[in-house]
């Protein structure tokens, strides 16, 4: 069957789970109306919960499909082939994604996904990137708050200075500039079984410069001794900066793109990138860094582990839809053009809203751009690609769902 024949364009596979149902809601309320989807899960009665209630939201939509499935190779096969497209919010990722994607590049099915977890990304490509390809499939991981925001800004201030000066960029300095929300329960049950899974020295090679990117990048400039041992630095433009939570995971996607495009001829072969998190000073960044790195020790210990899981939010659960009312994050970061003259450009990515609805957005915009429009990612056939290889088309989507992308020359 081919995939113009198949019963549905997108199915969304966890969308009675906390980040699933964010997904719902806005594919219900933006998402054109013709659209043929489904929600799918192991528990229908929950499955339709989920549907009654979202059918106020947009009362004028036909109701989703409801599929009913278990995580094994035969039933995600079969659900792969009823639909182009599946968006999977069911993690922690190495424990329960790998038969998701192999149903999906096997089958020619496109896929989206939020997971940040990279040394289960890396085992992906290496197992599914080639097959992926052979059967049209674009697979796209970490597409929610990790990694989308930090691949879009800075695919679109580079687009920025090759438009303004046709240069590539030698340098792009990323910020959390700020993230108020509070993790749900699928992440930290996440966060905790990953060092589990891998094991340390797995998870430091996978956050190396270039870990994931499918072309070997240039050796990185080395970090001043006083910053890798405070984690503090300041960049004019950006602040004081420090030890980023995600700042790994969403490099990794970062140096994917800038390898996948061009072979990394549209970013610059002199390029590189580095993300922190924005600090109020010097004092708090480095307490910020210091208590990033007991947390990571922390998660090595297994009593610590076990304690940290009696006091979280169960997966599937997180904060109130109050609590978050007022949430907001902002990334922000500073290219340096490649050039005598080192001109630089500032781009600034923001959303209103819980990490979780901006995830929703993200995935749900991505997965409606890889069937409706044509992208970069299109033209390179499939494998596991990136946010950023979804280009201006998928950009000017979520600009349509209230998310804030500018660029401008310094």
């Amino acid at each position: 069957m081919s995939t113009s024949d198949r019963e549905y364009e997108l199915v969304l596979l966890g969308a009675s789970g906390y980040t699933g149902k964010y997904c719902a809601e806005h594919l219900v309320q933006h998402l054109p109306s013709d659209l043929r989807w489904a929600v799918a899960g192991r528990n229908e009665s929950k499955l339709a919960a989920v549907v009654e209630d979202i059918r106020p939201l947009n009362v004028d939509r036909i109701a989703p499909g409801i599929e009913v499935v278990s995580l094994n190779s035969e039933e995600l096969t079969s659900l792969a082939r009823k639909t182009k497209l599946l968006i999977s919010t069911v993690g922690p990722f190495h424990l329960y994604g790998t038969p998701v994607v192999e149903a999906c590049a096997r089958n020619g099915t496109h896929y989206v996904d939020s997971t940040g977890e990279v040394p289960w990304v890396l085992e992906m490509i290496k197992k599914y990137h080639d097959i992926a390809k052979t059967n049209g499939a674009i697979i796209i991981p970490q597409a929610g708050i990790e990694s989308a925001p930090s691949d879009i800004m800075t695919y679109e201030v580079i687009s920025l200075i090759r438009s303004e000066l046709k240069v590539g960029v030698k340098d792009v300095i990323g910020t959390n500039h700020e993230l108020t929300s509070l993790p749900s329960g699928g992440t930290l049950a996440t966060v905790f079984g990953i060092f589990q899974h891998y094991g340390i020295g797995t998870i430091v090679e996978c956050n190396k410069p270039f870990a994931l990117a499918p072309v070997p990048g240039r050796q990185q400039d080395p970090t001043p001794i006083l910053t890798r041992l405070s984690g503090v630095r300041y960049v004019p433009g950006l602040g004081t900066l420090t030890t980023g939570l995600f700042a790994g995971s969403n490099a990794s996607i970062v140096e994917r793109t800038w390898g996948l495009l061009e072979h990394g001829d549209y970013y610059g072969q002199n390029f590189q990138y580095r993300e922190y998190a924005t600090a109020r000073n010097s004092i708090t960044g480095f307490l910020t860094h210091l208590a990033l790195a007991f947390g990571v020790v922390t998660l090595m210990i297994p009593p610590f582990i076990w304690l940290a899981q009696k006091l979280v939010h169960l997966p599937g659960q997180g904060p109130t839809r109050e609590s978050t009312a007022k949430d907001r994050s902002e990334f922000r970061a500073i290219a340096t053009a490649d050039n005598a003259e080192s001109r630089q450009a500032l781009v600034v990515c923001s959303f209103e809203g819980s990490a979780y609805e901006y995830t929703g957005v993200l995935m749900v915009e991505a997965a409606i751009s890889i069937i409706r429009d044509t992208s970069p990612a299109h033209h390179m056939g499939g494998g596991i690609l990136t946010p950023a290889t979804l280009g201006h088309a998928y950009i000017d989507r979520l600009r349509r769902a209230k998310v804030v992308l500018e660029a401008h020359m310094l």
